[in-house]
């Protein structure tokens, strides 16, 4: 095994992995909870979806779940319902996914991007609390790829300057921040449910939140059927009847059904891949050039359900090996997933930079901004250099030893024997 498999040696990965990758877990309760709401014909009614808010706040311990047809979708509303509107701004991380940022631009507010902590990917407060300005409204703190924000800081900078804050928890369900859920902690936490998360619907989101009025503005925003039913703010309630986002954005209750029966063995999955990626990470623990995206041990924070875990690479450990060779050869070691980057910096996107999406004969990123807010290449550096800095790794949703150790003994084989790629690199 000392002979790396790219350059002719056996390779690390020799056990059939069974099922350890397959995701999401779908059983006869799964497509008999599908099944019934097809039969009854109550794909676009709202019982089910009751049913599985209730299950969802109860879950979290908090007083409001609201289900929407997709997270891109809950967060557009939760961004509504904390106020942002024309001319305010958002801060957030560039390092992420489109929706934790982009639904700000049609409620007629700009964005600016904060730096990141190169160790936890999550937004750095200090540089978070020198960007706001009298105009800022939110932050959205991203759990980015689990792990997750400090938030204890985000929050105290938030109540001295009273801004909101809204958690994007897409890639974090379940997760825990110094022993608090995450989606708890800020005034909205929103999931995204699309089948690839660790919680799945099938095709769907969901906010939650202990704030009323937060609460009421997003069913106001887009759930019209509803706010006869929910609306007592009286500057909403006169609205009832109709969308004031124009919007229709109601989970379709087969993925409330499916939701509903995912959430029911949620927890013992989601300690099971925690188990099983705990142990992936054990096993690499002081090897050279790799580090854990993880929280310390102690620290009272998890990775919930691990979706789209990553490691960090260090190349100068490994005598400046590119990441590109490094993962080459790792999947020459039998390993399915290990693949250089991540979600490409939004920062530097035209859409953020040149796109007149709205017709205001300028880009709409400015288009109600009080200043050219733009950021070019350069302006976020640490953000920028982790493109050649992270890798994804294995995605394990059962604890299975020994297949674990042998992909853990990939990632050390190429690791230990970096020198001898450096000629082909």
């Amino acid at each position: 095994m000392s002979r790396l498999a790219i350059k002719g040696g056996p390779k690390a990965v020799q056990t059939d992995p069974g099922d350890i990758f397959s995701w999401p877990i779908i059983t006869k309760e799964d497509e008999e909870a599908a099944l019934e709401v097809l039969r009854a014909g109550k794909m676009s009614e709202i019982d089910v979806t009751k049913k599985f808010e209730e299950e969802f706040a109860k879950w979290h311990g908090v007083k409001y779940a609201l289900a929407h047809n997709n997270g891109t979708a809950a967060l557009h509303a939760a961004m509504f319902a904390c106020g942002v509107g024309v001319g305010d701004e958002i801060i957030c991380q560039s390092l992420t996914y489109w929706a934790s940022a982009l639904p700000a631009l049609s409620l007629g507010a700009t964005i600016v991007f904060a730096e990141i902590d190169p160790n936890t990917l999550t937004l750095d407060p200090k540089d978070v609390e020198r960007r706001i300005t009298d105009r800022t409204k939110a932050i959205v703190a991203v759990h980015y790829f689990g792990y997750p924000t400090d938030m204890d800081p985000i929050m105290e900078i938030a109540e001295r300057h009273g801004i909101k804050v809204i958690e994007d928890c897409s890639h974090a369900h379940g997760g825990l921040y110094k022993g608090r859920l995450v989606g708890t902690i800020g005034h909205v936490g929103v999931f995204s449910l699309m089948s690839r998360k660790a919680l799945i619907s099938g095709e769907g989101g969901i906010l939650i939140t202990n704030d009323r009025e937060i609460y009421e503005r997003a069913v106001a925003f887009g759930h019209y059927e509803r706010t006869h039913e929910v609306l007592t703010i009286p500057e909403l309630k006169r609205f009832a009847g109709l969308p004031l986002g124009g919007c229709k954005y109601r989970m379709h209750q087969i993925s409330a059904a499916v939701a509903r029966v995912q959430l029911k063995y949620y927890r013992e999955r989601m300690e099971e891949i925690q188990r099983a990626m705990n142990y992936f990470w054990d096993l690499l623990e002081g090897v050279p050039g790799i580090r854990a995206h993880r929280p310390p041990k102690g620290s009272g924070s998890t990775m919930g359900g691990w979706y789209a875990p990553h490691g960090i690479y260090v190349p100068e450990e490994l005598g400046g090996l590119s990441i590109e060779k490094f993962c080459e050869a790792v999947r020459a070691e039998g390993v399915r997933e290990c693949y250089p980057g991540a979600n490409f910096p939004l920062h530097l996107h035209p859409v953020l930079n040149e796109a007149d999406i709205y017709g205001h004969g300028k880009p709409t990123r400015i288009a109600n901004a009080s200043r050219d807010v733009r950021q070019p290449k350069g302006s976020l550096p640490v953000t920028e250099s982790m493109s050649s800095r992270l890798f994804s790794i294995p995605w394990f949703k059962k604890f299975y030893p020994k297949v674990i150790e042998e992909h853990a003994l990939a990632f050390r084989k190429v690791a230990e024997n970096a020198d001898e790629l450096l000629e082909d690199d």
